[in-house]
């Protein structure tokens, strides 16, 4: 299906970036997606993204998509971000995954105070970071900034990061609030402890910070990026960074569970396209494309990934045009995002279950698409930030009124 992207008519030249079509773009993250469904298996036997890969997606510019163009990115939207990811996704979820946080964090990175985004990206404007938002360190107020350690787990595509962007309480002196620290690689060491069974090649290791100095510029508090007042909306005056962290960062999850239900439809397509049935003692030699169970599993993964795909569209647009018209966006919505993030990937699971279970022994094999789309997907919903019971139960009690338990 087709989507409506924050495209340009054609390339021009803006701030002194030149901005290149979307299409140009998504071209480019649907060759660099068939490079990584070729290597897929050892991305995952390598539990991580070769730097290599990463490089290809820096020489391509996929990194640049919403990086202020004061230091090189084109500003687009998240429409286009979605998309990029998904086609990446398409080819191999953790290559998939691991691009789509180098990518959404450098919008965080253009949240944060003018001094830290000269600091990243004044002298390499294609630095990127990793993350690991659980406030999970211990930070220590100190003149000019604060003394930062701590472990912190689940930091996907560390080994090709920069920086790292780390939660943790902030204490400030009027009340110490929850935040980030974005910190550059040599202030931390990485602990190697990333062997799950799904998303194995994101190398989601653990991050190692001891008694590390971090300046107040380099640090910005939940509660402010939760409204999308951020620090960089004073030197980023495009309204895409007055988005609500939650209303929109959370598409960095979703997007490649998009793109891996789609290649796993495609794969499941081609495979059974050409097979005839083995059958066990006797029924074989029967095509499988002519089998109704197998037509109605397709007819119910084009319709879960369909529906999933409007929804995250209907999202992006109604989000942006709100921060667009100088509004701010309520909670009411930022709700309904939340409710779209783990409804959405939900359909993408339905999607990825519904043809695994109709591929047959034949897609259990470790080099088989399917199979791993479906561990990966399954890895995604795992994630707390798209826990069906807590996102659900989270909105029913906004719509009776009662206190939400949970983060929007």
């Amino acid at each position: 299906m087709s989507v409506l992207l924050s495209a340009e008519p054609r390339s021009i030249r803006s701030d002194s970036v030149i901005l290149p079509e979307v299409s140009v773009l998504l071209d480019r993250a649907r060759s660099i997606g068939r490079i990584a469904r070729e290597r897929a298996q050892a991305t995952e036997k390598n539990r991580m993204v070769s730097a290599e890969m990463v490089d290809m997606m820096r020489d391509a510019d996929l990194f640049r998509i919403m990086q202020p163009r004061a230091y090189g990115g084109f500003e687009y939207g998240y429409d286009v971000f979605v998309e990029a990811v998904a086609a990446i996704a398409a080819g191999d979820g953790s290559t998939g995954w691991v691009y789509s946080l180098g990518a959404v964090h450098q919008w965080l990175i253009g949240c944060y105070p003018a001094e830290a985004q000269e600091e990243v990206w004044g002298h390499d404007r294609n630095a990127i970071s990793s993350v690991s938002y659980a406030p999970s360190g211990k930070a220590v107020a100190e003149d000019g900034g604060f003394r930062l350690s701590g472990r912190w787990s689940f930091a996907s595509g560390i080994d090709n990061a920069q920086w790292a962007i780390l939660g943790a309480i902030i204490p400030l002196p009027n009340g110490a609030k929850p935040g980030f620290f974005l910190v550059p690689k040599a202030n931390y060491t990485i602990d190697d402890d990333w062997n799950p069974m799904g998303l194995a090649g994101t190398g989601s290791k653990t991050v190692v910070i001891d008694d590390a100095f971090v300046p107040s510029y380099r640090a910005v508090t939940f509660a402010d990026l939760l409204v999308g007042s951020g620090p960089g909306v004073k030197v980023n005056s495009n309204p895409l960074y007055r988005q609500p962290m939650l209303a929109v960062v959370p598409n960095c999850l979703v997007s490649p569970a998009l793109g891996m239900a789609r290649g796993a439809l495609d794969a499941f397509v081609n495979q059974v396209s050409g097979r005839t049935t083995r059958g066990a003692v006797a029924g074989g030699n029967n095509r499988m494309a002519e089998f109704a169970t197998i037509q109605m599993r397709v007819a119910e993964a084009t319709a879960s990934i369909d529906a999933a795909t409007l929804m995250i569209h209907r999202d992006l647009r109604e989000t942006s045009d709100v921060v667009h018209n100088g509004d701010q966006v309520d909670v009411d919505m930022r709700m309904r995002n939340r409710l779209t993030h783990s409804f959405s990937v939900r359909l993408l699971v339905q999607a990825v279950d519904a043809v695994f279970t109709a591929a047959g022994g034949s897609a259990l094999g470790l080099h088989h698409p399917v199979q791993r789309f479906w561990r990966d997907i399954h890895a995604v919903s795992s994630h707390i930030s798209l826990n069906w019971d807590a996102v659900s139960a989270m909105y029913g009690q906004h719509t009776f009124g009662l206190e939400p338990k949970g983060q929007y």
